[in-house]
């Protein structure tokens, strides 16, 4: 028997939580300031160049290593032009200066073996009284990489080692290397090779912190996508828990009714038949939209998702299992938010259908009251638990609780002190004020 009262007064049951906290969507290029510190997505990940993971490091960088060869080749030619003091680039010097280059194909690979190969190279070079140049720059590659692989003392090592041979030949051994006649650097050229380490040091220490800053926003950014698909899943799998345990519910007891009365009363059967027929034909419409969702992420629904305005076809289905549902309505009728209209309609199923599988009563009383600010569910029923069934297997109370926490509500289930079982459901209807940007 069911009853339905309306009254515009009187307090909830239960106090409602606060409103949940609103929850911004993610940023776009086109939109917000985040979008454009962070940059395009295509950006976020760092620059093609600065990207020295494992897929980098398994292809070796011929165009690159090819640019700089040729610049590096052609550079020198140039410099030893403005430097007459020194000894012209010959088959030797540019031996050095292409093992040099070539080492820089294995930077990602090997990066400590080329930073010290390319500072023995540029120091055997400097010594031989070939003149300044380009030859430095594969110094500065071998060390970049280096540095941004992790390695920064071996960068600094290396750096080091190319210093001091300088200044051992320059200021000491000038007089038994080439070019004769060769006077001592001037202690001045030093402090513009010391700016120049410096700088490479800057460059490189920058280079690093951004790439480890990059890889930290690629993890986080694959834990949440990683939370999110779990989260959607979760979603699913409870969905599929409250139809089909909702609706086996009532096919199980309806089989069990015509089993019974197959024989002395065929009419009967026949009724638990037809029942049995309308909730599994309900049930697999609704698993229909469900695996639709999935198959299709993104889009729009075939059917309504149900709301609370379908409660009378839950008392409808308890009925037909032989238990008799009171409704009553409390607070100023108005229309829920999508996402608390399922949530308010899938607790008071799984109540329901809790108290058919797992309750000795044949009567439940179902109260919903609506406040501006969230809408109450309780679901109340008077007989004891059934004894190799109290309390099933927790999926649903633990999907009910589930539901009620992704809308900032609250869920209280468990015994009443003068018999009986209770679920209370608190569930906030009104979302906080979006923030400015």
């Amino acid at each position: 028997m069911e009853q339905q009262h309306e009254r515009d007064g009187g307090g909830p049951p239960r106090t409602a939580g606060g409103p949940p906290p609103s929850r911004p969507g993610a940023p776009t290029w086109r939109g917000g300031p985040r979008a454009w510190r962070e940059g395009p997505p295509w950006w976020r990940q760092g620059p093609p160049w600065m990207r020295f993971g494992d897929a980098a490091a398994r292809r070796l960088p011929w165009l690159t290593t090819a640019l700089l060869t040729l610049f590096v080749q052609v550079g020198t030619t140039f410099a030893a032009h403005g430097q007459s003091d020194r000894a012209t680039p010959d088959g030797f010097a540019r031996a050095l200066l292409l093992a040099g280059t070539a080492a820089l194909l294995m930077r990602h690979r090997h990066p400590v073996l080329v930073a010290y190969f390319t500072a023995g190279t540029a120091m055997v070079y400097l010594g031989a009284g070939y003149p300044y140049g380009p030859v430095l720059i594969t110094v500065a590659v071998g060390c970049f990489a280096a540095v941004v692989a992790g390695h920064r003392y071996a960068a600094w090592g290396a750096v080091g080692m190319l210093w001091a041979g300088h200044l051992l030949v320059a200021h000491w051994l000038y007089a038994h290397l080439p070019p004769s006649g060769d006077g001592a650097s001037s202690w001045g050229g030093e402090v513009v090779i010391a700016v120049w380490v410096v700088a490479i040091a800057a460059v490189s220490e920058l280079a690093r912190t951004r790439r480890e800053q990059w890889a930290k926003e690629r993890a986080e950014r694959e834990v949440a996508a990683q939370r999110r698909a779990d989260e959607e899943r979760l979603r699913m799998a409870r969905e599929l828990h409250d139809v089909l345990a909702h609706s086996i519910s009532v096919i199980n007891v309806q089989a069990g009714v015509g089993l019974a009365l197959l024989d002395s009363d065929p009419e009967q059967a026949r009724t638990a038949l037809t029942t049995i027929k309308a909730a599994s034909k309900e049930a697999l419409g609704e698993v229909r939209q469900v695996l639709d969702t999935l198959r299709a992420p993104g889009a729009a629904p075939r059917a309504p998702a149900p709301g609370l305005d379908r409660l009378p076809e839950l008392v409808e289905q308890a009925r037909s299992t032989g238990l008799t549902v009171t409704v009553t309505t409390e607070g100023r009728r108005a229309a829920l938010p999508p996402g608390a209209d399922l949530a308010a309609f899938r607790i008071v199923q799984e109540a329901l259908t809790n108290v058919v599988r797992h309750s000795e009563s044949r009567t439940a009383t179902v109260l919903v009251h609506r406040a501006p600010d969230a809408v109450t569910l309780r679901v109340d029923d008077d007989g004891p638990a059934t004894g190799a069934e109290a309390g099933g297997s927790g999926n649903g109370l633990a999907g009910m609780r589930e539901r009620a926490a992704a809308l900032g509500g609250t869920i209280e289930a468990g015994p009443r002190p003068d018999g009986g079982f209770r679920v209370t459901a608190v569930l906030p209807t009104r979302t906080a004020p979006e923030e400015n940007q």
